[in-house]
């Protein structure tokens, strides 16, 4: 099994499996099913969180940032399997997923979820998940406060038929995943 990988939780000594595999979606009867791996995935950083001393409410806002995005977003709205390195994708749920799917959409708590998302693959490139440079990416696209900032206000002020060209400059369209890295 090539995509198999053992994490060591040095903090409990215990080995956490994951065969990435088991998180693509084919099937309508998938999403249950992925969706309740990544719950289990986000319960174990959750405890690896708790494990080195960060305080529960801590680390309650950066498990629920990263449960946003990958089970809302990743796997419910795009059907992606969260270890598909795919550039861009923290950049549609910040810049228009997000936005078109929060009643008050604000910067703040975006910065929270992003947080999480940083967080979360940080802890997945730490058990060799995914890669350095495709946290790195990560990491860029949710430094880009500024520009998400920029689209909530853009969107505030759409009239007419503008949204079609707000969503054209930040599309939710599908994206590749790197090849190699899927």
């Amino acid at each position: 099994m090539r995509n198999k990988k053992v994490m060591n939780n040095e903090a409990t000594g215990r080995d956490i499996q994951v065969n990435k595999g088991e998180f693509t979606i084919v099937t309508r009867d998938d999403y249950l099913r992925v969706d309740n791996l990544c719950k289990g995935l986000l319960l174990k950083f959750y405890e690896h969180l708790l494990e080195t001393g960060l305080p529960p409410e801590d680390a309650t806002t950066l498990a629920n940032g990263a449960d946003y995005f990958v089970r809302d977003f990743l796997v419910d709205c795009k059907g992606y399997n969260l270890f598909d390195e795919r550039p861009g994708i923290v950049k549609q749920f910040a810049g228009n997923w997000y936005i078109v799917n929060t009643i008050e959409p604000d910067i703040q708590q975006l910065s929270r979820h992003l947080q999480g998302v940083r967080a979360f693959y940080g802890w997945l490139c730490e058990q060799k998940l995914i890669s350095v440079e495709y946290l790195m990416l990560l990491e860029k696209e949710c430094g880009i406060l500024s520009y998400y900032e920029a689209r909530i206000e853009d969107f505030w002020k759409i009239e007419g038929d503008g949204f079609i060209e707000w969503e054209r400059r930040c599309s939710l369209k599908d994206l590749p995943a790197i090849m190699g890295r899927a």
